[in-house]
């Protein structure tokens, strides 16, 4: 196992800088706005030739209330799950009594401890960390997290006592399901996150935006392995104000876009709205599997139940293709099924496709119902083959295919989804014409036609 550190402190001292320093990526945000992690969220490493997990946690105060006091509680979670723990402080703000609080709490877990003194630019360094010895750990660090200033030497000491891991190739890698969990605030994403995963690995709370970052979870369930992502809430546009919730929208979206398959979740008391629309058509647009999942079912009425119901039919025609569930996350109801369809969904949107299959599907598509006619001539469609996975796209070739109306394209879809068994996932189809060789050669003569003009020529003007 390759070992894992957990990166500790107050609100604002730069753990999310140091976690993308590390990791090489921009997957925590960042912004100057304390408390803005406040899940445990879980990235990999490698310097030195060794690879490592980092956790990155949400910053403590020692003064923790309601939802402050669960970011808390998931930060001490992550000191109990690490090899190591970056605790750190910021050299600017000097010690502080809630340094001091971590300090102690820490030694007593018996974790191996780095104390880090971040932000040291533009100060002299021995003097910024002097202070922080008083903490009683045998080295200061002193970093630089958004320049990378001393991170090398920190991490060469931190990695010094676990050994190095030989790269171990294995011929067949277990697939790894990506499901991302989308929806609007407050509509029970990290409570059907923590319901899948059997425990409260997402901080749970009565309040709508609690999750502000997309959070990456591996996982393994009846021996298939799987990665959830649980997302920050959508909500319109006009009623987004707060640059922390812009930074979140751009992370729902690329989870979306990194997902094999994407959970809608839809509260059953509010109805399907406009945002839940807009988001089903970002997945389909990002040509993601979909699965849709109508929670809190279990508190309505059998009038409330068969109106809602009835809506879903009239609205969502155009992801007929995608499984519907109605589930209570918090008791559970329904919410194994959810899995079927997820593996459905992804075995169709990953199926391998052949080219002689697709073919053979097109031409008896065509011979079924023709493509129009187009300036007099019959739209002509040959054959078809693969283009891609997740979603599929099919490459159809023929003549004129930039004429091909948008209405023959949807039959197609049809008939390609129902021939293929494709359930769970929308298709996109590409129409490629064959060039013709001698476009824009018309008055263009090859060497024998002119070599034979020569000689009819020459045969003239002898017998002239």
């Amino acid at each position: 196992m390759i070992p894992v550190i957990a990166l500790v402190g107050r609100p604002n001292v730069g753990k999310s800088t140091l976690f993308n320093r590390l990791t090489k990526t921009r997957d925590a945000l960042v912004a100057n706005y304390p408390g803005l992690t406040r899940d445990r969220k879980y990235g990999e490493g490698e310097m030195f030739g060794r690879r490592y997990m980092l956790i990155d946690t949400g910053g403590i105060t020692g003064e923790e209330e309601g939802i402050d006091s669960a970011m808390a509680a998931q930060s001490m979670l992550a000191v109990d799950e690490a090899d190591a723990v970056l605790f750190i402080v910021d050299s600017r703000d000097g010690l502080t009594p809630v340094d001091r609080h971590l300090a102690t709490y820490l030694r007593e877990k018996g974790r191996l401890v780095y104390l880090v003194a971040n932000k040291i630019d533009g100060v002299n360094s021995d003097v910024a960390i002097a202070e922080f010895y008083e903490l009683g750990f045998q080295e200061v660090f002193p970093t630089t997290a958004t320049h990378g200033r001393g991170v090398r030497h920190l991490m060469e000491t931190v990695l010094e006592p676990f050994p190095e891991l030989e790269e171990v190739v294995q011929a067949d890698i277990q697939r790894r399901i990506k499901i991302a969990v989308v929806g609007r605030p407050n509509v029970g994403k990290s409570t059907l996150v923590n319901r899948m995963l059997g425990e409260d690995r997402v901080i749970v709370f009565d309040l709508p935006g609690t999750t502000r970052d997309s959070i990456y979870i591996d996982y393994e369930r009846d021996g298939k392995s799987y990665t959830l992502i649980d997302t920050a809430g959508i909500r319109r546009r006009k009623n987004v104000s707060h640059t922390v919730e812009k930074f979140s929208i751009v992370k729902t979206l690329q989870a979306i876009d990194d997902a094999n398959v994407v959970v809608l979740l839809i509260d059953a008391h509010e109805g399907l709205v406009d945002q839940d629309m807009h988001l089903m058509g970002t997945a389909i647009e990002s040509g993601r599997a979909l699965v849709v999942a109508i929670n809190k079912w279990d508190g309505l009425d059998v009038d409330a139940k068969a109106r809602i119901k009835t809506e879903l039919q009239r609205r969502l025609r155009f992801v007929e293709f995608a499984d519907i569930h109605f589930i209570s996350a918090l008791h559970g109801t329904g919410v194994g099924h959810l899995y079927r369809s997820i593996e459905k969904a992804y075995a169709s949107a990953t199926d391998k496709l052949g080219t002689n299959r697709l073919t053979r599907i097109l031409q008896d598509a065509v011979i079924e119902h023709q493509p129009p006619l187009v300036r007099g001539r019959r739209i002509k469609l040959r054959y078809a083959h693969a283009g891609g996975q997740n979603p599929p796209l099919i490459v159809i070739h023929g003549n004129q295919t930039a004429d091909v109306p948008s209405h023959y394209t949807r039959y197609l879809e049809k008939v390609f989804r129902k021939a293929l068994d494709l359930q769970g996932t929308p298709i996109k189809i590409e129409f490629r014409s064959g060039e013709n060789p001698f476009a824009g050669k018309k008055n263009q003569l090859t060497t024998r036609q002119l070599a034979k003009k020569r000689r009819l020529m020459k045969h003239v003007k002898k017998k002239k």
